[in-house]
């Protein structure tokens, strides 16, 4: 069948004329795309995703403060460097306080993590509380809440050493104030044998976040007992059949010589420079010193314990073997 046709002739198509070539001239190659106009954008909307995913995959924080205030004998370990430590060493925590909108960087990540995985509560605060939590110190956005410590009575640490048939040793220190003689000292006395420490209740150290740290987890295992009166409890300890030896720069025999370090045994360490008590001096059994150069007064209290320590387990084992 013929197709049907108007009959009118058909329009001839025409180009450009050459304008869209025109156009294109003078405009060089394509930008690259951090040139062009959306790219800004897009890395905002990247980051923000990374930002979100990386928010999902991290612990959730508290939003309120578990307690209004800390409890007696509670502390908070400020900083970033110290709070980190203090969780490397596994030191008893209650929470984990964070700042709102912190910067975060690799600390404060291992921080998180790490209560986390130990199941430390995670609260998030704001500075100004942060700030009265920690008494003012350079907290930088995070610390950690530790539990006032529990102390031993001192029956329980010759308990302790009857109980694992062992000759009981037990550290007891007149006058020592620092946290790091304490935490030295509870290293030195897990290393060789000792069943616990003694500290006087006033006027001496106690187990806070300074003994803690330098103990390198050590005093979660080693108890700490309280006296509120250091000579009576020597005295006490005296009855029970321990024989009572106190470091004292001025004393005529060595720690080397001591005949008693295989007996059941106290171990009384004084302060730096001002050594042992008067009445503790005289509630000694004996008295002993650790031989040193003319040129050196004394000994740090941490260091001097773990010499004599280290004495008293050599005569032990030697005493073992023979």
């Amino acid at each position: 069948m013929a197709r049907k046709t108007s009959g009118k002739p058909a329009k001839k198509q025409k180009g450009s004329g050459g304008k869209i070539r025109g156009s294109l001239e003078g405009r060089g190659p394509t930008p690259p795309a951090h040139m062009r106009h959306w790219y800004k954008e897009r890395v905002r909307a990247a980051e923000r995703q990374r930002k979100a995913a990386a928010a999902a995959q991290a612990p959730a924080l508290a939003r309120t403060p578990s307690r209004p205030f800390l409890e007696e004998g509670a502390e908070i370990i400020a900083g970033r460097n110290p709070v980190v430590e203090a969780l490397r060493a596994d030191i008893p925590a209650r929470v984990l306080y964070v700042a709102y909108r912190i910067d975060t960087d690799d600390r404060v990540r291992e921080a998180i993590k790490t209560a986390a995985d130990r199941d430390i509560p995670m609260v998030e605060v704001s500075r100004d509380r942060l700030d009265q939590l920690t008494g003012g110190a350079v907290h930088q956005g995070i610390g950690l809440e530790i539990p006032p410590y529990e102390y031993a009575h001192p029956d329980d640490l010759v308990e302790a050493a009857h109980q694992a048939g062992e000759v009981p040793l037990i550290v007891a220190l007149d006058g020592v104030t620092d946290p790091r003689n304490l935490g030295a000292i509870a290293r030195s006395a897990a290393a060789f044998g000792a069943h616990g420490i003694v500290v006087p209740s006033r006027r001496s150290v106690g187990v806070t976040s300074g003994a803690w740290k330098t103990s390198a987890g050590t005093l979660a295992t080693l108890p700490v007992a309280r006296a509120s009166n250091l000579t009576q409890t020597l005295k006490a300890y005296r009855k029970e059949g321990l024989f009572v030896v106190g470091l004292d720069g001025d004393a005529k025999e060595e720690i080397a010589d001591n005949t008693l370090l295989t007996e059941p045994l106290v171990l009384v360490v004084g302060s730096e420079g001002k050594g042992l008590s008067r009445l503790v001096r005289e509630t000694c059994d004996m008295l002993a010193r650790i031989p040193m150069g003319e040129r050196v007064e004394s000994l740090n209290a941490g260091v001097a314990a773990g010499i004599a320590l280290y004495e008293i387990a050599r005569r032990r084992r030697q005493a073992v073997t023979q």
